[in-house]
């Protein structure tokens, strides 16, 4: 298939099902000595949109649900394809390009990366919900969706699948690189200096900002901890994220993937009990929830990518929401800095902190289109290389 320059929609909407992030970007095909025909990407705009809060609330209750109906699980599907649709249409009309393709990676209600008894079968699933028929319907656009299920088939766990892009944009030649995202769950993509696409290692550090949610809206009746503002005032309670680091998933070696069927209300309800036991001051349990994430994040970096660099310089680059957590940010440095990482965010690599998973979901439609594969087998575990994603036409 010819390999033509598209300007592709990414769409994304996270674990903290906090909104949707919409991408425009340019994809056209480069030639590189070393690594072949790579993509290059420019992103021409990023739009970020909050869920109204009765859909908010849907997905919510439907993510882990130990009891919902066929009925509501089938109405969240197409209501969110309404709202993807809305939100490409609202970012078309900011932004006037002609548009080739969307890359839709769906709300995740569901991920079990590692196999399970279920009718008499053991196997693995997962499920992002959002009707891609309503998107290519409503925007007249081809759409790309369901990313995730042909690297499980393939034997993985499908995710983190950042990966891909996270080379194209950042392999640098001379210093290590590590791309962390900070959504609900975090994520890391470490890629040594010099390394080819083999080398990439990638998994799921753990929470990210899903238990400081959690905490933030139970406690202050808040979306999130704005600034780390509240978290700033609080005390880590030592013994509480000592008992929360001895969880069984950090223990756990890549490629590993986790998200709220581990580290989703039941357990931040279970995390601030643990808290209230020690601090009867709210702060203290969002201190705390910051601390966890800064240290699972700042332990992975330490037991699993830090022997991978050989001692080069190390830029440590954040993205997501958790980038712009002040006392978060504080924290990573405190414990990565003595390491060897200069700490950076996103944007001093041009690619704005909320953008650059809606960009990875353009990508990875320009490359199913073609007919390239997206996942990066050293990340996911899977057997091989996977042409990722499902096609609807207009």
């Amino acid at each position: 298939m010819n390999q033509k320059a598209m300007t592709v929609a990414g769409i994304m909407s996270g674990t903290s099902a906090d909104g949707i992030d919409v991408a425009l970007v340019h994809i056209e095909l480069r030639r590189q000595r070393a690594a072949g025909a790579t993509p290059k990407l420019t992103l021409l705009a990023h739009e970020g949109f909050r869920y109204p809060a009765p859909l908010r609330n849907a997905v919510l209750a439907a993510m882990n649900a130990a009891i919902t109906s066929t009925a509501e699980l089938a109405r969240l599907n197409w209501r969110l394809g309404i709202a993807y649709a809305d939100a490409v249409t609202s970012a078309l009309k900011r932004h006037s390009v002609n548009l080739d393709l969307i890359g839709c990676h769906g709300q995740t209600l569901f991920h079990q990366a590692r196999a399970e008894n279920y009718a008499g079968r053991r196997f693995t699933c997962t499920w992002q919900a959002g009707e891609a028929a309503v998107i290519a319907a409503a925007t007249g656009v081809p759409v790309v969706s369901n990313f995730r299920t042909a690297d499980m088939a393939a034997g993985g766990q499908g995710a983190p699948l950042a990966p891909l892009l996270d080379y194209v944009l950042f392999a640098d030649a001379r210093r290590g690189r590590v791309l962390q995202n900070i959504g609900g769950i975090a994520n890391l993509t470490s890629i040594p200096a010099g390394a080819l696409p083999e080398a990439v290692l990638a998994f799921d550090t753990g929470p990210g900002n899903m238990v400081m949610d959690a905490l933030t809206q139970k406690l202050f009746d808040q979306p999130f901890d704005r600034n780390g503002a509240i978290a700033a005032r609080g005390a880590v309670l030592e013994t509480v994220l000592k008992a929360a680091l001895r969880n069984p998933y950090f223990r756990l070696k890549p490629p590993r993937t986790t998200g709220r069927e581990q580290f989703g209300r039941e357990y931040a309800a279970e995390f601030l009990a643990a808290c209230r036991r020690v601090s009867k001051r709210p702060e203290d349990a969002l201190a705390t929830a910051a601390a966890l994430t800064a240290e699972s994040i700042a332990r992975s970096y330490r037991q699993h990518v830090m022997p991978r660099m050989h001692g080069s310089a190390v830029d440590y680059i954040v993205s997501g929401g958790g980038a712009r957590n002040r006392t978060l940010m504080a924290m990573l440095a405190a414990r990565l800095e003595p390491l060897g990482c200069e700490l950076a965010v996103s944007e001093q690599f041009g690619m704005p902190a909320g953008a650059k998973e809606a960009v990875a979901f353009a990508l990875m439609a320009w490359q199913t289109w073609h007919r390239r594969p997206g996942n990066v087998p050293a990340a996911t575990g899977a057997k091989r290389v996977a042409i990722l994603g499902q096609v609807t036409y207009v």
